[in-house]
């Protein structure tokens, strides 16, 4: 296909020029400096990052990716029955087999009637996906937004019927307090007839969800560790890869995964742009990141505070996973 016609339906708006180095500078010095120390896990998605976690998905350990992908192929023709015009707003972009499935089920002839709007944080995984589906999906049109999606949901444009979509179970990222403030994020974008899908990891056996974080082939504990390549790059930092383990337990009473990075060895850090030393000591932890799982109960209880209406649920035979949809609380027909 024509590359100049691919331009025409393209167009991207970057919300993050120059502001990437200061946050993570920032990120950074408060995460290393705190009495339990952190790093941020949107860190991980560089290019490298990225990569890794596409691999992940594919791994017979990490039942996620393959389980909502099964359950989306099909509930998709239910989900677009009612959105045959609009926009599909997808929060944390990444790779697009997901977006696919949707888009799978629209007649070639409605394609030019909706647009996608991916919204990341990589400029490049962004136009590299959106380049992909354009080529794939004659009509469709992109807008893509270079952004943090918990701080820049206004830059969303309105006017049209919106399908949002969080895949990925990356809910499980935040804390109590972050998702609420997320969900009502959401809530304040939506209008009457806007619907949101999300997909969420369901409780399970904590051996199948420590399995899933600590695959036979490593991957999981390269992607760990690829945290420090990007601060070692961005930061003028000087960690060795080698002088931690990749950890992931699951924490029964605050029913999360914890992801950390152990130091096998007394370890001191020089972080050259921001004027920083680290100093670990043997088996002292980074922690990395959270991947929270929840119950029918704890979801009702989440979309309920934030305004929201579980109109819809899709699951596979198990159980395991989740696709909620829901509309805003006092719109919703059930």
């Amino acid at each position: 296909m024509n590359d100049s016609l691919i331009k025409n339906r393209m167009e991207i708006i970057n919300c993050m020029n120059g502001t990437y180095h200061n946050d993570i500078k920032q990120d950074v010095i408060n995460g290393l400096t705190a009495s339990r120390k952190f790093i941020h896990s949107k860190y991980f998605y560089d290019a490298c990052g990225s990569h890794l976690f596409e691999k992940i998905c594919c791994l017979p350990e990490y039942y996620i990716t393959r389980t909502e992908l099964s359950i989306l192929r099909n509930a998709a023709p239910a989900i677009m029955d009612h959105f045959q015009e609009g926009d599909i707003v997808e929060l944390g972009s990444g790779a697009n087999w997901k977006i696919r499935a949707l888009l799978d089920t629209v007649p070639e002839n409605k394609l030019s009637n909706i647009r996608y709007i991916p919204v990341d944080v990589s400029e490049t995984a962004l136009k590299a996906a959106a380049e992909e589906l354009l080529k794939v999906y004659p009509g469709l049109k992109v807008l893509g937004i270079v952004a943090d999606f918990t701080r820049h949901m206004e830059i969303i444009p309105g006017g049209r019927d919106k399908l949002f979509v969080f895949f990925g179970s990356t809910i499980g990222n935040y804390n109590k307090d972050e998702c609420n403030t997320f969900l009502k994020s959401i809530a304040a974008s939506m209008t009457t007839g806007d619907r949101f899908l999300l997909g969420i990891d369901m409780l399970k056996p904590k051996d199948i969800l420590e399995r899933a974080y600590n695959d036979s082939s490593g991957i999981t504990s390269e992607f760990n560790k690829n945290i420090l390549n990007v601060l070692n790059r961005e930061l003028d930092a000087d960690f060795n890869l080698d002088h931690f383990n990749h950890l992931a337990v699951f924490n029964t009473e605050k029913e999360r995964i914890e992801m950390y990075l152990q130091a096998n060895r007394d370890v001191s850090v020089k972080i050259s742009s921001t004027g920083l030393k680290v100093e670990l000591k043997k088996g002292e932890t980074i922690h990395t990141e959270i991947c929270r799982k929840f119950s029918k109960d704890n979801i009702d209880r989440m979309a309920f505070n934030a305004g929201l209406s579980i109109t819809n649920r899709f699951s596979d035979p198990e159980g395991w996973f989740s696709l909620i949809e829901m509309a805003l609380l006092n719109t919703a027909h059930h």
